[in-house]
């Protein structure tokens, strides 16, 4: 008759598979959980890797925008000097003006108005560039007066002045004394935007920047001239009133 198995040793065995098991389901249960949570690791570096691009573009973005806001200052900086130096742009009506030439007659835009005319700023007789300017005036005069087209020569000096320089180098057009206000202003270079702050040697001060204006028959500015340097300016501003015919 075969012998029975000790009770003892039966339950150890049933206890032993019991923990097998046990362990192979708390294994698997760790394997499924360590599984589970892979994608959400998976998903969380994505995010991470995604986050510098995203910033990395409104970089990008800021700065393409940076060039045109500079831009636009600056456009808006220029408009604004513009402005403030008065300048008469081209297409606009010229201002009404008052002054007396070498001979004591006073001339206005009423007593112009019908003709083309040159309307130049010098800051004084009888210094060497405006000298030079006026010389190439007068040696032009001619081609002007074809064209039916006066030249006004305009500073601060006075009338006996006017007629000092007139003489001394037989300019033989009119020259304008704009004389100044008691304010030290002179009228008519203030009203065109030509009484500016200049600057010699660091020093600063309030004076005539050369420029020169050719009025149309209408009244209106059609050629302005700024800065002017005096070699071949003349014959700039006779191109100007030569295309007015055109």
């Amino acid at each position: 008759m075969p012998k029975l198995a000790p009770k003892s040793a039966t339950k150890k065995s049933v206890t032993k598979k019991s923990s097998a098991k046990s362990s192979t389901k708390s294994t698997t249960k760790s394997t499924t959980k360590s599984t589970a949570k892979k994608p959400a690791t998976k998903s969380a570096t994505t995010a991470v890797a995604k986050a510098p691009k995203v910033a990395s573009a409104q970089t990008v973005k800021v700065a393409a925008k940076s060039p045109v806001q500079k831009g636009a200052a600056k456009k808006v900086a220029a408009t604004s000097a513009t402005a403030a130096s008065g300048l008469i742009a081209v297409g606009e009506l010229a201002p009404d003006f008052r002054a007396v030439d070498a001979a004591g007659k006073t001339i206005t835009r009423a007593s112009m108005k019908g003709k083309s005319f040159v309307l130049y700023f010098y800051p004084q007789d009888d210094t060497p560039g405006c000298t030079v300017e006026a010389c190439t005036f007068r040696d032009n005069r001619p081609k002007f007066e074809k064209l039916s087209c006066p030249v006004l020569g305009v500073s601060p000096d006075s009338s006996e002045s006017h007629r000092k320089f007139d003489a001394k180098y037989s300019l033989g057009f009119t020259l304008l004394a704009d004389a100044p206000g008691a304010d030290g202003v002179p009228p008519v270079a203030a009203a065109f935007g030509v009484w500016q702050e200049k600057s010699m040697y660091g020093r600063k001060y309030m004076g005539i920047v050369r420029t020169t204006y050719v009025i149309d028959g209408r009244g209106r500015v059609a050629a302005r001239f700024d800065k002017v340097k005096v070699d071949g300016h003349a014959d700039a501003v006779l191109d100007a009133v030569s295309a007015l015919g055109r």
